[in-house]
């Protein structure tokens, strides 16, 4: 039988650290903490480890370059949790020669997304992990990264295109048939439900319209006419009078929300005392979080984009660094939460 060749990763796990926590102790640069070391060198006893079985897996040692394009957290908050997943890669990788960089751009302005874009095409990178909020905006450059033999990872929003090398996220049309089932289960028989998308242009959204799909299959496919779904896409300098508006119809029972906005409709309903109405989301701003501990959001669905972007990273990383295949997609489990688990999701 052959001996096991271990890597890096292979030691962190058994010795219960990080990747660069392994890194600093077998090139001996940098500190760590006794416990860890003595984690270590006890993994490295057990497996009669020799320094040359993990340079073998070692592809060269040149430095790789990975560009991170997201959103702006400072005026989506939603994002921020991402920014949180980079953060922990770009520390945990530094050591091992892997240079990761954040570029932001405005969720609002596709304007914004081309010139963060053209930035990184200049900086010719290894790879570029992106989320496609465009979506015709977001096909053409990853074209213009293939040309350029730029790998191309995604996030959070799936798009269709043989130059992107992985995905991971959710399921987002499953995503709104979770939500549906949720709904059917605490509105009345016969009910008018609202799906509000917040902000961003609908044709260009794919997310927004999967999480739609799934929503509204769910209903179509219990053949029954008691259930009214109407759409509505609302943008930010008139939501208070609008929401305001829908919620005053006393028919309205149900409200899904596409996006992270949820709060934005929970304040309207505690305002106006409407609190017939269920509400669902997405994610666990503090904003929505606040609503959902004082029972006016329902149910929250957990997107996790701190754990999207963290494996998409070390996905890339592995690939470059091992020569580990990367798959596919990646899908991350549909969470629902409400205001009893709520603390659980936090504390992770």
């Amino acid at each position: 039988m052959r001996e096991k060749k271990y890597t890096i990763k292979d030691i962190a796990a058994l010795a219960g650290v990080s990747k660069g926590t392994v890194d600093r102790v077998l090139h001996k640069r940098g500190k760590v903490s006794k416990k860890a070391l003595d984690a270590i060198n006890n993994v490295l006893k057990e497996i009669d480890y020799q320094p040359n079985l993990i340079a073998r897996n070692l592809k060269n040692n040149k430095t790789y370059h990975i560009c991170a394009l997201i959103p702006d957290p400072n005026e989506d908050p939603f994002w921020q949790y991402a920014v949180d997943g980079i953060n922990d890669a770009i520390n945990e990788f530094k050591p091992l020669g892997v240079f990761i960089q954040i570029f932001y751009f405005s969720p609002d302005s596709t304007e914004s997304f081309l010139v963060e874009n053209k930035k990184i095409v200049e900086l010719a990178p290894d790879a570029v992990l992106l989320t496609p909020l465009f979506y015709k905006e977001t096909l053409a450059i990853i074209d213009t990264y293939a040309a350029l033999n730029i790998m191309v990872s995604t996030f959070n929003n799936q798009i269709k295109s043989n130059h992107v090398k992985s995905f991971v996220g959710q399921n987002l049309c499953r995503s709104g048939r979770v939500a549906a089932r949720l709904m059917h289960m605490i509105v009345p028989e016969t009910s008018e439900i609202l799906i509000i998308h917040f902000d961003e242009i609908l044709n260009n959204a794919l997310h927004m319209q999967e999480k739609e799909r799934g929503f509204r299959s769910y209903f179509e496919a219990l053949n029954s006419n008691k259930y009214k779904i109407t759409t509505y896409k609302i943008k930010e300098p008139d939501f208070r009078k609008t929401i305001t508006g829908l919620i005053d119809n006393s028919k309205i029972t149900g409200v899904f929300v596409t996006t992270s906005k949820t709060y934005k409709v929970a304040k309207s309903i505690q305002k106006n005392n409407a609190t017939r109405i269920k509400l669902i989301g997405y994610d666990l701003l503090d904003e929505n979080i606040g609503y959902l501990k004082e029972g006016i959001i329902n149910f929250l669905i957990n997107q996790n984009p701190k754990g999207q972007t963290y494996y998409s990273l070390t996905s890339l990383v592995e690939y470059f660094l091992f020569n580990k295949e990367i798959p596919n997609q990646k899908l991350l489990p549909i969470d629902i939460v409400n205001s009893e688990n709520f603390n659980s999701y936090i504390e992770k």
